[in-house]
């Protein structure tokens, strides 16, 4: 199963600013809100309505983005060579795809998104999002990839209170690192994948004018994906929900700047966030915990003027977690580890920390660096060739051109190193203990 990667432009926005989503009937196409030059919306409605609303049932706004991806990579990732940080393992140097180059083109990290504004309930709003991408499962080839489902959720919003339920972004690991890949720095110390079912409140409780404390809880689902149904050893299955939860801290104080890709304005974020559950596995004696806890925050470096515009703009974004059996969202490399009958969790820990710097409106620079890696070697004793690390130096600028169009970018340096070596098959085939790739980026959006 392919993990999402990237960040949604929709899921930004619902995240940094619900109303956003909240459109309303106009009586003639609105203007661009320029009051800055030359490119004041990148993205639709972050700055101001780009677009008027249709009408199904209630008011509906269609959004999205075209994106055309060009990677080189000093090593051959596969078909799926585009993916940057959310490929599993880098190939060893020793092997054949270790030994070799790639280009890749590829438009499935395109996206499309509806949103509905419906009508009020016991005082709240009602809003729901759609969106898919282009990496489901089954695609004959790049050049025909299947859609996948990434966000289908509806919410309720008062003023301090939101009520969510569908699928949307895992409450555990808020970072989203700002790489043109669609990985978005998954397995390199920020699992912010996959999106899943759930259901979530988030309370915001104000501390004064400029201080409130976010609060988030929810239930989600355990994922599945191996549950075969025959209760061997290599079956597993969530016999209880997870729940997750956040507690952030956010402050005006500094003022704002912009966040993932530029796309948002955020405020001084400081917190915890968490995750428990269960997994069932097959001829086990007991069950295996899934957990995780872990340190988020955003610091504004150099504030916005006026709260929207990016020029002189500075940001800092990092975080630090422990887990144990989260393969799934990239936050460990593997899930259960042990003889048959006796397996326990695969625990693992990340970091992660990026710059963004905008000298200008249109022209965004960014850097960062994130790290995953396996907790405690020695009790991966009888796994061959396991990942005892994934690491991501990255370094992109992105330019916008006008209202729409934006081209980018980026030089990544990524790499694996392995434990217990010994000469497998395929990508881990010879006796090197690590992979690397570096990699060459270039891609044209264009937001609708």
């Amino acid at each position: 199963m392919i993990k999402k990667t990237s960040v949604s432009v929709a899921a930004v926005m619902m995240l940094a600013a619900p109303a956003l989503a909240q459109e309303v009937p106009q009586a003639t196409t609105p203007a661009y809100n320029c009051d800055f030059e030359p490119s004041c919306e990148v993205a639709p409605g972050i700055y101001g309505k780009m677009a008027s609303p249709v009408t199904s049932k209630f008011n509906l706004s269609i959004g999205g983005f075209v994106k055309l991806d060009y990677a080189y990579n000093s090593v051959n990732l596969g078909s799926n060579g585009a993916l940057g940080t959310l490929q599993n393992g880098i190939p060893k140097s020793s092997s054949a795809a270790g030994r070799q180059d790639q280009s890749i083109f590829t438009a499935r990290q395109s996206r499309f998104w509806l949103k509905v504004a419906g009508p009020n309930f016991l005082g709240a709003k009602t809003n729901a999002i759609i969106e898919a991408d282009f990496y489901g499962g089954g695609g004959s080839s790049n050049e025909s990839p299947n859609m996948r489902l990434r966000l289908a959720n509806a919410t309720l919003d008062w003023a301090n209170t939101q009520v969510l339920v569908g699928q949307a972004y895992d409450i555990f690991g808020p970072a989203i690192s700002s790489t043109v890949d669609f990985g978005s720095g998954n397995k390199t110390g920020a699992p912010n994948n996959p999106r899943v079912p759930q259901v979530r409140v988030t309370q915001k409780v104000n501390l004064n004018s400029d201080n409130a404390l976010r609060l988030v809880l929810g239930v989600q689902n355990p994922v599945q994906d191996a549950n075969a149904q025959t209760g061997t050893n290599s079956d597993s299955w969530g016999g209880k929900l997870n729940v997750a939860g956040q507690a952030m801290l956010i402050s005006k104080a500094f003022g704002v700047a912009p966040g993932y890709y530029g796309l948002s304005m955020n405020s001084l974020t400081a917190g915890v966030f968490g995750l428990y559950g269960n997994q069932s596995v097959g001829d086990n004696s007991k069950t295996v915990d899934t957990w995780g806890y872990g340190f988020y925050t955003f610091v504004p470096l150099l504030s916005s003027k006026d709260g929207r515009n990016r020029a002189m703009t500075a940001s800092f974004e990092g975080q630090l977690y422990m887990a144990a059996n989260q393969s799934v969202n990239g936050a460990t490399a593997g899930t259960v580890i042990g003889p048959a009958g006796s397996k326990t969790a695969a625990k693992g820990y990340g970091f992660y920390g990026q710059l963004i710097f905008y000298p200008t409106q249109d022209l965004g620079i960014t850097a960062g660096y994130g790290r995953r890696n396996a907790y405690n070697y020695a009790s991966y004793s009888g796994i061959n060739n396991f990942e005892k690390s994934n690491s991501n130096i990255y370094a992109n600028i992105a330019y916008d051109l006008n209202a729409a169009v934006r081209v980018a970018v980026e030089y990544q340096n990524l790499n694996t190193q392995y434990g217990n070596v010994t000469n497998g098959t395929g990508n881990l085939a010879g006796l090197a203990t690590s992979g690397t790739a570096n990699i060459a980026r270039f891609a044209a959006f264009y937001f609708f």
